[in-house]
């Protein structure tokens, strides 16, 4: 079982990864935007973040390249889980330092695949 930060501003996407997340046996943390998820991660130390990327304060992109560039937090994995689905996207949120990028509305098989992946690192 690990523990996984969710980060996104959207209460019915928290809660709906939440159960998602629960279902497949982890213990999940949550932060409502970028800039409580980098805090939530340098004081948790959670096994994985899974971080949504159109959010106030500190958007996804911003929040993974800090939570990865930080020698504190640089071995923590990063999961973007968002509705932006563009190539560009994808590649801006990889250089950024994400392990995987899972586009909403969420495959539970995608993300579970994404996880396990990260998780055995």
């Amino acid at each position: 079982m690990a523990r996984i930060l969710i980060v996104d501003d959207s209460p019915s996407q928290l809660l709906g990864l939440k159960r998602l997340v629960e279902k497949l046996g982890h213990q999940v943390l949550t932060a409502a935007d970028g800039a409580a998820g980098v805090e939530a991660t340098r004081r948790e130390k959670p096994d994985l973040v899974l971080m949504d990327v159109v959010m106030p304060n500190l958007n996804g992109f911003q929040a993974t390249r800090s939570i990865t560039k930080d020698p504190a937090t640089a071995n923590i994995p990063v999961i973007l889980v968002t509705t932006k689905d563009q190539d560009t996207d994808r590649v801006w949120g990889m250089r950024q330092g994400a392990k995987a990028y899972v586009t909403k509305p969420v495959d539970e098989a995608e993300l579970l695949e994404a996880l396990n992946k990260a998780l055995a690192k």
